[in-house]
């Protein structure tokens, strides 16, 4: 029956059989059913935009996968997912984690947007920067990150507020860090869930690994971008026994490495657990997958001290973690997309960096993306794809981990074949892959080339270089750790198992911006809040290492007089009571930006930095 021919049925017809409420509901299903039609013709037509899997660890190495030639390591399904991908294997990134994490996100070098450290201050990327999650979600993709964020645990650079819309991970850069929930060891940690800390069950990885495929299965009729950080490998080594017995009786590796190696086949089943989830949701071929790695190995690769012996396998590269050889940041990078083309196991071997990743993706998805600041790196989907060369340029890593970035400090111009190190060694790598024999001198052209792209560079990134400011007055509690005090010629303890240590800390400020002028109250804290310590409390719950886990040492107790806060010219101070969670100060704060300082004078007369800051306004 055609629907004209149904609007004119006789009133009689309700009579045999068909009552009133029968002919609305045969009504609402007709037009349910012309509307499904409508819509499936208008799906049929518009193709999805792909959705974007990007899977980074933290401190795995190139030379840490079977397929790039490891003969011990046991990672197949990252091995055969290379034979189904393109493999771009003359891919960098900088050579440790905040520093990679912030030009990957947002296609500028680290020292253009705050990230130059991973400590310090200097971990926390410029409230201005666009990242690749906020030029998604603006796209109408659905956008989640899991695992490691590090680039800032204060408002504004929570990842909430930097583009995803569901962010559940850890504190700092990595578990059991100093910003991190009080003792978490990667097994049954407290995680943030945007902001909220939730307690969980099992290992890290794992979790991180489910809480990603639920989100993709929630998000899956939509495109969306899952933004998978891990916090593994880095230490602390501490991984479930399974994985470490897989490796106990290797003789060709030490006690770190098994467990380090462990940790890496965990992921590896894991990633295996995702490819599996988006075959059985139907949305394998329109996901864009992505496995890297986000610097050199930090521990794949050693000489033993004893023995002089290597330990290991590092794919003959010189230098590791922090290096600014290629064994520092030439990492793999495998990308899988069978709507795009994007397999075989096809290897690109011209220059890219983790810089292009924001441009890239915008390229393969067709997303509008017009930066307003200078961009490091460049739009490859069409290298890529296979319809054009890669651009011949000069890109930039260095090693900075100072308080302010230095000129020519640990750095490293390259070309596709060409490394020019700290402006003076120069190296052939496709003739020289293990960077043996520096050839500055037969090639004194090329040097000076390379120095005057470096000069031109630096000039230009030096101007941008500034540091990150916290917010405060924006949570009814904002809590700051020393882990993000601008410490000039020492580092802060940086993780709990510092805290617990108990060396007193230099007072060292940080730069902050009250968003609303008042009265506010400063704890000051030897602990954090969550631990319910007094000041002057020691721990006992120390935990002797095992063959599959670090360590953890008792808290040692420190004892305090007095506490001294001082903002801008105005400074505060009273007596500490030890037993007593925190020393409280109150302060009328202006609105604006200016530095903070919190600290004790201890029993003994030496001053030592507050550990932890919470900061709550009061009118």
């Amino acid at each position: 029956m055609k629907l004209k021919q149904f609007f004119k049925l006789p009133e009689n017809q309700f009579k045999k059989g068909i009552n009133s409420t029968s002919y609305f509901l045969l009504l609402f299903a007709l037009f349910s059913f012309v509307s499904c039609k409508e819509k499936e013709g208008k799906t049929a037509g518009e193709k999805k935009k792909p959705n974007i899997v990007f899977v980074i660890t933290d401190d795995q190495g190139y030379g840490d996968l079977g397929h790039t030639g490891n003969p011990i390591i046991k990672t197949p399904t990252i091995d055969k997912f290379a034979t189904e991908s393109v493999s771009l294997t003359n891919y960098h990134v900088g050579t440790t984690c905040a520093p990679t994490r912030a030009g990957l996100l947002t296609g500028r070098n680290c020292n253009r947007n705050g990230v130059w450290h991973t400590i310090m201050g200097a971990s926390m990327l410029n409230r201005e920067e666009v990242t690749m999650a906020d030029v998604l979600q603006q796209s109408g993709y659905k956008t989640g990150m899991f695992g490691k964020w590090h680039l800032g645990d204060n408002h504004p650079f929570r990842p909430y507020e930097r583009g995803f819309d569901e962010a559940f991970y850890h504190g700092g850069g990595g578990v059991g860090q100093t910003p991190d929930y009080w003792d978490n060891d990667y097994f049954d940690d407290s995680y943030y869930r945007n902001g909220v800390p939730e307690k969980q069950e099992g290992y890290c990885t794992d979790i991180w690994f489910d809480e990603a495929m639920r989100f993709i299965e929630a998000k899956k009729e939509d495109p969306f971008f899952c933004y998978l950080s891990l916090n593994a490998p880095h230490g602390p080594y501490n991984v479930p026994k399974e994985y470490y017995d897989m490796y106990k009786d290797e003789t060709a590796i030490s006690e770190k490495q098994k467990r380090f190696y462990g940790m890496i086949t965990n992921i590896d089943d894991n990633f295996s657990k995702l490819l599996t989830k988006l075959e059985s949701l139907g949305i394998a071929d329109n996901t864009i997958i992505v496995f890297t790695t986000d610097n050199g190995t930090a521990r794949g690769y050693k000489v033993d001290e004893k023995s002089n012996k290597l330990l290991g396998y590092n794919a003959g590269m010189r230098g590791t973690k922090g290096s600014e050889y290629d064994g520092g940041h030439r990492v793999p990078f495998i990308v899988r997309w069978p709507d795009g083309g994007l397999t075989g196991g096809k290897s690109l071997g011209n220059l890219v960096a983790h810089v292009d990743m924001l441009p890239t993706f915008m390229g393969l998805t067709g997303q509008k993306f017009t930066p307003t600041k200078t961009m490091d790196g460049a739009d490859l989907s069409s290298y890529l794809l296979g319809t054009a060369e890669a651009p011949k340029r000069y890109l930039v890593t260095d090693t900075q981990r100072v308080p302010w970035p230095v000129k020519g400090k640990n750095s490293c111009v390259m070309d596709d074949n060409w490394r020019l190190i700290k402006g003076r060694e120069l190296y052939n790598i496709s003739e020289d892959p293990g960077q043996e024999h520096n050839i500055a001198d037969a090639h004194p052209e090329k040097v000076a080339e390379m120095n005057a792209f470096y000069e031109s560079w630096w000039k230009d990134v030096i101007k941008e270089t500034k540091f990150s400011v916290i917010n405060l007055g924006v949570d009814k509690i904002d809590a700051l750790s020393c882990h993000d005090a601008r410490t000039i010629d020492f580092y802060p303890p940086w993780n709990q198992q510092l805290i617990r240590a108990g060396k007193p800390m230099e007072p060292a400020p940080f730069t902050v911006n009250f968003v609303k002028a008042g009265k506010y109250k400063f704890h000051l804290r030897r602990w954090p809040a969550e631990s319910g310590l007094a000041l002057g409390a020691d721990l006992k719950d120390g935990r002797a290492a095992t063959s599959h886990t670090e360590e953890i040492v008792n808290g040692n107790a420190l004892k305090f007089k007095k506490a001294y806060l001082k903002i801008g010219k105005n400074k505060v101070e009273v007596a500490v009571d030890n037993k007593a969670t925190a020393a409280v100060l109150e302060m009328e704060v202006a609105e604006g930006e200016t530095e903070l300082l919190a600290y004790f004078d201890m029993l003994n007369g030496k001053p030592c930095n507050a550990f932890y800051i919470d900061v709550e306004k009061i009118d």
